[in-house]
């Protein structure tokens, strides 16, 4: 089954070939980061307006990747939440307009469902149940995936992503967006113990997580230092950062496993690209025997191949939309597009 996939819900237009949820004949990518990065930050009208102007030439270029014509493309897959709501709209509007020309089916699909899925393409032999540790600019949830469209939320953050922390630190920091990115490539030549960082713990929920206290901690240092004119050790900063965002993630998700005895891990979402978090999950899983999935880099960050791979499975669900299809700026990765 050839899905022709969109992904438009953050400042990437991308466009995808997906056959049968494993395999990419094509994924096409029209970054605006060198757009973005001039205010330091996505800026949604901005890039609602580039995802307009790439989005069908994107398409043309995908199919010709794939050596396919439209006549091939059994369904369209599109993320129709969550995201910058201009944004999404773009995707979605472009999809039903392609499966309504086409007359093929139009399949809605979560992004962070999509995020999940990447793993499918780089491990094709994995399938559920499995623990997958989410994390990405806007979300950070432990996910027990118990089968390709059912799904329970073990837990998450009660304020911030810890992408989010690593993007707003890093800013403060006055690195150059994406943020994220910059500050883990300062923190691989620091001393993590340097700046030592709280780590915070929740009530009501062992597996919640908080990154809030961290964030503030973190750029109060910074200020301070600036107003007395002290100089920071910044390798060492963002290696403490870092050191306390993985430290929490990796307790979570091995009290996670521990209580499902789920026996095989996987790790998703943009932050998955993060080098001591890939480090410190797969050391912390193999001491328990347990198997790691880790996406190729490439289908860490936003991409339309994710999608594809987890539309694929949406549609053998049943899960297909009509032209009422809607964009949504939130919505939970347990509920339904319609």
């Amino acid at each position: 089954m050839n899905i022709l996939s969109i992904e438009s819900s953050c400042d990437e237009t991308a466009v995808a070939v997906v056959v049968n949820g494993r395999t990419v004949l094509a994924d096409c990518i029209s970054s605006q980061v060198d757009i973005h990065k001039i205010y330091g930050g996505v800026v949604p009208e901005i890039a609602s307006r580039k995802h307009i102007e790439a989005i069908y030439p994107l398409a043309d270029q995908a199919l010709q990747t794939a050596e396919l014509t439209r006549q091939d493309i059994d369904a369209v897959a599109v993320t129709y939440a969550p995201g910058l709501i201009g944004a999404v709209l773009v995707g979605v509007n472009f999809a039903k307009a392609a499966a309504f020309t086409l007359g093929v089916p139009l399949i809605p699909v979560h992004h962070i469902r999509g995020h999940i899925a990447a793993n499918y393409i780089t491990h094709p032999d994995l399938e559920p149940p499995f623990l997958c540790l989410v994390v990405s600019g806007g979300h950070t949830m432990l996910v027990d995936v118990q089968d390709y469209t059912r799904m329970e939320i073990l837990g998450g953050t009660r304020d911030d992503a810890a992408g989010e922390c690593f993007d707003k630190i890093a800013r403060v920091l006055g690195m150059p967006y994406p943020g994220g990115a910059a500050l883990d490539r300062m923190s691989r030549t620091g001393d993590p113990a340097k700046y030592p960082m709280p780590k915070a713990k929740v009530d009501g929920n062992p597996l919640d997580l908080s990154f809030s206290g961290l964030k503030t901690a973190a750029i109060n240092l910074i200020h301070n230092a600036e107003q007395k004119g002290i100089s920071l050790d910044v390798p060492s900063l963002c290696a403490s950062v870092s050191e306390a965002v993985s430290s929490a993630l990796v307790s979570r998700t091995v009290l996670a496993l521990e209580q499902t005895g789920r026996k095989t891990l996987a790790v998703a979402g943009g932050v998955a690209a993060n080098s001591r978090i890939r480090a410190e999950v797969t050391e912390a899983a193999a001491k328990l025997g347990v198997r790691v999935c880790l996406p190729e880099l490439r289908f860490c960050g936003d991409n339309a191949a994710m999608i594809g791979a987890q539309g694929y499975y949406e549609y053998l669900a049943g899960n297909v939309a009509d032209m009422t299809l809607n964009a949504y700026a939130t919505k939970s990765i347990l509920g339904k597009a319609l």
